[in-house]
């Protein structure tokens, strides 16, 4: 146990940095994070660092930054687990009074760790960065806040608007996390549901210092549907009450069509192009709404197999700490 000037129990500070393909970052990264803590001399620290099975040099880089300093710790992933279950182990594996979520390509900025521990010192269980604007494409800020707006006007708890996960964590909310059960976690939704005090603190995030993002259409789009699957019922309702509203109209169009046909029989002619109109419409609706219950099951599927998060290849400078701790 390190002890302060006063011989009182130093409080330990660990920072969590995802990374996948950084090598253009990752030493920068946790030299950045080093000379943040290196300027808090009241707190003891670590750096985590978990690689979710990157396929350039960012391995190799991680063992000489380890090998040249033991605060510094990393976890090598056998594969890609995604965007979500990696940090969220990662999370669940320090040993901090406190744990700080980074990303490694620098758009969540280091300057906020002291902010971040002033207000944890002033009693937050959580303090997390909220992005009040971003120098990322206008465009993708713009349907961003469309879709944080929309989830947080449907869903069942009151969603943090512009929140990626970058923020600081009691080491109270870590035990919360580590003992959830969840094998597909958003820790976004969590944080609005079960988080204790928190405070928002605004910021403007940079652009990603080098490298390209790994996010495409495909991986916004499981973020989207993981977080409307878990915290929202709109998708179904939605199907039930179209549904009927289109059963409705279906019965007063045939009921008309019925009184046409009875009153006019040798002139009334309604030919085929409305029941061809009505086929392909129904069945649009029906895919859609197929596919949005399909999700819906596939987010249930996954919960019900209760696999791991993640599952460890190496870890590195750990030696310190008699157990990893139990994600179950």
């Amino acid at each position: 146990m390190t002890l302060g000037a006063e011989n009182k129990p130093m409080k330990k500070v660990s920072i969590m940095i995802p990374c996948y393909n950084e090598e253009e970052n990752i030493e920068a990264i946790t030299s950045a994070v080093r000379d943040q803590m290196e300027q808090l001399p009241q707190y003891d620290w670590e750096i985590v660092v978990i690689d979710n099975c990157s396929k350039d040099n960012t391995r190799t880089l991680l063992r000489e930054i380890c090998a040249k300093d033991k605060r510094i710790k990393a976890i090598f992933n056998v594969k890609n687990f995604g965007q979500f279950n990696s940090p969220y182990y990662g999370l669940t594996q320090c040993t901090g009074d406190c744990a700080i979520s980074v990303c490694a390509d620098f758009q969540d900025p280091v300057e906020m760790i002291p902010v971040f521990l002033k207000y944890w010192e002033e009693g937050y269980q959580i303090v997390y960065g909220v992005k009040s604007s971003s120098k990322e494409s206008k465009l993708m800020y713009g349907l961003r806040s469309i879709y944080y707006k929309l989830i947080k006007k449907y869903s069942t708890v009151d969603q943090i608007e512009h929140f990626t996960g970058f923020g600081l964590y009691d080491k109270s909310f870590l035990d919360v996390l580590r003992n959830l059960k969840d094998p597909t976690p958003f820790i976004r939704g969590i944080v609005a549901e079960l988080g204790g005090r928190r405070k928002a603190v605004e910021y403007e995030q940079p652009k990603r210092r080098a490298g390209k993002t790994h996010n495409n259409w495909y991986t916004l789009y499981d973020a989207a549907m993981l977080s409307f699957t878990s915290y929202t019922k709109i998708g179904l309702r939605m199907a039930t009450f179209l549904g009927a509203g289109i059963a409705a109209i279906s019965f007063l169009v045939a009921l008309v069509y019925l009184i046409l046909k009875l009153c006019n029989w040798d002139n009334f002619d309604a030919g085929q192009a409305p029941m061809l109109i009505g086929m392909f419409f129904l069945g649009a609706v029906q895919l859609i709404f197929l596919g949005i219950i399909g999700e819906y099951i596939l987010s249930m599927n996954q919960r019900i197999m209760n696999r791991p998060l993640v599952v460890e290849e190496e870890r590195i400078n750990f030696e310190d700490q008699e157990g990893k701790n139990e994600q179950v």
